[in-house]
């Protein structure tokens, strides 16, 4: 279900990355700041710096060998990590493949004690599937991101 993605992996995590986003942030935030995020996290410069020089560990979500999703993760310190990623189709959700990722990415990092992430204030669909999976909202975090953009996110955390 999940497999490390390699450089290779970057034009699908590209290509998966507009499609999902396209699908999902309308609503949540204006087309402008759509584009300038895709354009800032999914160039393929971005994505190289990303799982090179950043440290980034990116996954690609599989069934029956047709990608449906990527993730990223980084070590923070030990046993601490954060998810930068975790996005599929929008035709895969609510089949519980969200659950049974999140879980085969936890067998993938048995240290794992703590798990981090930012979520979308306004992304309500996002924010209830951490809920059920156990996360909890650790604090509200405003973040300019350049060109006037400002992520309003909430860090949530979720322990073993």
């Amino acid at each position: 279900m999940l497999r490390p993605a390699t450089l290779s992996d970057i034009p699908l995590i590209h290509e998966m990355a507009h499609r999902v986003w396209w699908a999902h942030y309308p609503g949540i935030i204006t087309n402008e700041q759509i584009e300038y995020m895709l354009g800032r996290t999914y160039s393929v410069a971005a994505l190289e710096q990303q799982m090179i020089q950043d440290g980034q560990q990116f996954w690609i979500v599989e069934e029956g060998g047709t990608a449906l999703g990527y993730l990223a993760i980084s070590n923070q310190s030990d046993g601490a990590y954060f998810l930068h990623k975790f996005y599929l189709d929008a035709g895969q959700q609510r089949k519980g493949l969200g659950a049974r990722t999140f879980q085969s990415l936890l067998h993938q990092f048995p240290d794992l004690q703590a798990l981090r992430l930012t979520v979308n204030r306004q992304n309500f669909k996002s924010i209830n599937f951490y809920f059920k999976m156990g996360f909890v909202i650790e604090k509200c975090l405003d973040i300019p991101i350049g060109e006037g953009f400002v992520m309003n996110d909430f860090q949530m955390l979720w322990q073993k």
